[in-house]
C-alpha cells in the first residue's frame, strides 16, 4: 500500500472510491464536513459525506478513515447508514465553501475561494491546512492571480455569503456522471441550488433533470423563468419531458408548450396523449431509425452516437420515409449484434427481423414486460394501426415504471436493516 498523502485538496476527492480494510467498496467520497472552532484554531474536519448503498449519503467520521491516499481512502469498515443530516454548526467544502468570497492580507485583497487542503496533525485530527484562491482578473485580457495560502490568511471563510457564485461547484459536477450529480444538486442548500440551476448550461440541466424524481423535477423548474424552462425542456427527451410536463400545474404545461419549438412540442404533445403506464407512454420516440437503403456501415455509425443509451443502440428500425416518427411502414428491427456479422456494404434492411410482433401503443406495463422477457429482448418498436413506427421501449424505460418512486431509499434501508440484525 502507498504511503497516505500528507495534504489533501478536497476537490480532488470529489467522487474517490472508500474501501474497508478488505479492499472492499463500500461508498464513494461526495463532499467534506468541517467545523470552525470557536477558539480561532484551524477549521476541523469532521468527517465526510459518503454515497453508500442506493445513492444513500451518510456521515463518516474521520475517526473511522485509516487512511486517504491518491485514489482511495480507505475506513474501518463501520459504517452507520442513517442518511446524513447536517447540523447547524457543520459547512460542507464542496457544496458550501467553494466559490465563496474572502479577503487576503487583512481585508487588502479580495478573493474567491477555488479548493480547500486539509491535513492530519500529529494527534491524528484533520484539519483545514491551506486555502486554493482566485483574485479577480485586472484590466482587459489579464486573469486574476491565484494563490495557496494558509487557512489563516484568509478572512470571511465560512461565512454566508449572498453573492456566492458556483463556478468551482459546476466544475466538480461536470466530473459526475448525471445520476451522481442530480443527487447531489438535491442535497444542496437551497440558495446554492438555486445558483447552480442557472448556472448550468441548458443541454446539461436537462441531462440531470431526467435523472431526478418528479418532485425535485418540478422543484427545480420553478426556479427558471418560463423561456428558460422551456428551452430546457427542448434539450429534453420528449418522453422524460412529457412526464415532468404532465406534473406541472396546467396553466404552466400550458404555458411551457407554447413557448417550445412547435416541432419539439408536438413530440411532447403525442407523448402526453398516451396513458403513462403503457407502451406508447413509456416508449422513447427517437430510436435509430434507417431507410430501406441503408448499409450495415450506416446502422452501426447511427449505434456509435453516444448520445444513444446501450439499449436504444441495441436495435435499429428499417422504415419507409418519412423517417421521423410516426414514420413510413415498419420493414423490421435489427439487432446490433446480428449487424456485426454482416459485411459493412451490405443492406441493412437485410438483416432484419419482421418475425416478432411489434407493441401497440395501448399495451399494458405488464404486456410490455412480459412480450421483452418472452423474447430476450432489450428493446422493442411500438406501432400504430397503420404499422408505422411511434418510438420503442426500452428495458430502462420499462424500469423506470415498473419500480417503485422510492426503490432506491427502500434498498438502503433493507441494507442498513441487514447491518444492524
Amino acid at each position: 500500500m502507498s504511503s497516505p498523502t500528507p495534504r489533501v485538496y478536497v476537490a480532488r476527492l470529489l467522487g474517490l472510491p472508500v474501501f474497508d480494510p478488505q479492499g472492499e467498496q463500500v461508498g464513494k467520497v461526495r463532499d467534506v464536513i468541517v467545523v470552525l472552532r470557536s477558539d480561532g484554531g484551524a477549521p476541523r474536519v469532521v468527517g465526510l459525506v459518503t454515497e453508500v448503498f442506493g445513492r444513500r449519503r451518510v456521515f463518516l467520521p474521520m475517526t473511522r478513515v485509516l487512511a486517504v491516499e491518491a485514489d482511495h481512502v480507505t475506513t474501518t469498515g463501520l459504517l452507520n447508514l442513517r442518511r446524513f443530516e447536517q447540523r447547524p454548526t457543520e459547512l460542507l467544502v464542496i457544496a458550501q465553501m467553494l466559490d465563496s468570497r474572502v479577503t487576503l492580507r487583512h481585508g487588502e485583497i479580495a478573493a474567491t475561494v477555488y479548493d480547500i487542503a486539509v491535513e492530519q496533525s500529529r494527534t491524528r485530527d484533520w484539519f483545514v491546512s491551506r486555502v486554493a484562491v482566485k483574485e479577480p482578473a485586472r484590466g482587459f485580457r489579464r486573469r486574476g492571480q491565484t494563490h495557496i495560502v494558509e487557512w489563516d490568511e484568509v478572512e470571511g471563510l465560512g461565512h454566508r455569503d449572498d453573492a456566492q457564485g458556483a463556478t468551482q461547484l459546476l466544475a466538480a459536477l461536470g466530473e459526475m456522471r448525471p445520476a451522481d450529480a442530480a443527487r447531489m444538486i438535491h442535497d444542496l442548500p437551497e440558495e446554492r441550488r438555486r445558483v447552480v440551476v442557472h448556472e448550468l448550461a441548458d443541454d446539461r440541466l436537462a441531462e440531470l433533470l431526467e435523472e431526478m424524481p418528479e418532485e425535485d423535477q418540478v422543484a427545480v423548474v420553478s426556479l427558471l423563468d418560463s423561456e428558460r424552462a422551456a428551452d430546457v425542456l427542448e434539450e429534453m427527451s420528449p418522453d422524460d419531458a412529457a412526464d415532468l410536463i404532465a406534473d406541472l400545474p396546467a396553466d404552466t404545461a400550458a404555458q411551457l408548450l407554447a413557448l417550445m419549438e412547435p416541432e419539439e412540442a408536438a413530440d411532447v404533445r403525442r407523448m402526453m396523449a398516451y396513458a403513462e403506464e403503457t407502451a406508447g407512454g413509456m416508449m422513447t420516440p427517437e430510436p435509430v431509425i434507417l431507410p430501406p437503403d441503408a448499409t450495415v456501415a450506416d446502422a452501426l455509425a447511427h449505434a456509435r452516437n453516444q448520445e444513444i443509451t446501450p439499449s436504444l443502440a441495441a436495435l435499429v428500425f428499417v422504415c419507409r420515409p418519412p423517417l421521423e416518427t410516426p414514420t413510413g411502414k415498419l420493414l423490421g428491427s435489427a439487432h446490433i449484434q446480428r449487424l456485426l456479422r454482416e459485411p459493412p456494404s451490405s443492406l441493412a434492411a437485410s438483416a432484419v427481423d419482421s418475425s416478432l410482433d411489434p407493441l401497440r401503443p395501448n399495451a399494458t406495463i405488464d404486456e410490455v414486460a412480459a412480450h421483452l422477457a418472452t423474447y430476450n429482448l432489450v428493446a422493442a418498436p411500438v406501432t400504430d394501426d397503420q404499422g408505422r413506427l411511434l418510438g420503442a421501449v426500452t428495458v430502462d424505460d420499462l424500469l423506470d415504471h415498473l419500480l417503485p418512486e422510492d426503490w432506491r431509499e427502500r434498498a438502503a434501508e433493507r441494507s442498513d436493516r441487514r447491518d444492524h440484525a
